[in-house]
C-alpha cells in the first residue's frame, strides 16, 4: 500500500502535467529523440565528461589528488544508489502514471517500480557534483545536463518533479558529505599507483619525468651555463589553480 506520499500536492502534480503535455502536442519523432536522451543519451554523455576530466586530470600537477577524485564519482554513485534502495522501499511511492493513467507515457517497463528517488536524476547529479569537486569547468556542463535529465523524466511521464529533486538532493548529500572520507582513502591509492606499472593511469608521461622523453642532464648543464636565469623564473612560476578541494 503507498505511502501520503503517492497523493502528490497541487504543484508537484501541476508541474509534471505542464511538462508531460508538451509529449502530447510534439511530433512523435521528438518524444523517441527525448525517451532515448532521457533513458540512455545523458548518461552516456555523463560518462564521455568523465573520460574527459580523466584526460585532463593525467596532466596536472596534483593528479593523483585529481584522479582520486574522479575515481569518487562513480564510486558515489554506487553508494548513492544503494542508499536510495531502502528509501525507495520504505516511501513505496507508485510511478506517475498509476495513479494518472492521463499522462503520456514514453517509456515501457517501468510499472511495479518505485518513482522516489528517481535513479537517473540521481547517477546525473552525482556525477556533477562529484566533477565540479575537479574540473569546474566540466561540472558545469555536467550539471546542464543533470537538470535535463529531471526534466526528460517528467517528459517520460515516469517521475514526479519532486522524485527528481529527491535524487538530486541524495546525491549532493553522498557525494558531499562522503568526499573527505573517500579521498582519504582513495588519494594514497593513487599515488601507491603511480609507484607501479598502472602509473599511466594516474599520471601522464612529461618531460624531466622517468619515460618522459624528457629534458637529459646535458640540457640541464646548458641551462646551468647560462647563467641560470631561466631556471629562476620556472621555478618561481605559479602553479596551476587546482579545482579540487583538498
Amino acid at each position: 500500500m503507498s505511502t501520503p506520499l503517492a497523493d502528490t500536492t497541487n504543484p508537484d502534480l501541476g508541474l509534471l502535467y505542464a511538462v508531460n503535455g508538451l509529449a502530447k502536442h510534439a511530433p512523435a519523432r521528438l518524444d523517441h529523440l527525448v525517451s532515448w536522451i532521457g533513458e540512455y543519451g545523458i548518461l552516456i554523455g555523463l560518462a564521455l565528461l568523465g573520460l574527459a576530466g580523466w584526460l585532463q586530470a593525467r596532466r596536472r600537477p596534483d593528479a593523483p589528488v585529481a584522479v582520486a577524485g574522479l575515481l569518487w564519482a562513480p564510486l558515489s554513485v554506487a553508494i548513492a544508489e544503494l542508499a536510495n534502495l531502502p528509501i525507495a522501499a520504505i516511501v513505496d511511492r507508485p510511478r506517475p502514471f498509476v495513479d494518472h493513467p492521463d499522462l503520456e507515457v514514453l517509456v515501457e517497463g517501468k510499472a511495479g517500480t518505485y518513482s522516489f528517488v528517481s535513479d537517473h536524476s540521481t547517477m546525473s547529479m552525482g556525477i556533477a557534483v562529484a566533477l565540479f569537486l575537479v574540473n569546474r569547468r566540466l561540472g558545469w556542463i555536467a550539471g546542464g545536463l543533470a537538470l535535463l535529465q529531471g526534466f526528460c523524466r517528467m517528459y517520460m511521464g515516469v517521475h514526479y518533479p519532486t522524485d527528481v529533486i529527491g535524487g538530486f538532493a541524495l546525491a549532493v548529500a553522498v557525494v558531499l558529505l562522503l568526499a573527505p572520507i573517500a579521498m582519504a582513502v582513495l588519494v594514497p591509492l593513487c599515488h601507491a599507483l603511480t609507484r607501479t606499472p598502472l602509473a599511466p593511469l594516474i599520471r601522464a608521461g612529461r618531460r624531466g619525468e622517468p619515460g618522459g622523453g624528457g629534458r637529459g642532464p646535458g640540457r640541464g648543464g646548458r641551462g646551468r651555463r647560462g647563467g641560470g636565469t631561466r631556471g629562476t623564473v620556472r621555478a618561481e612560476e605559479p602553479r596551476p589553480e587546482s579545482d579540487l578541494a583538498a
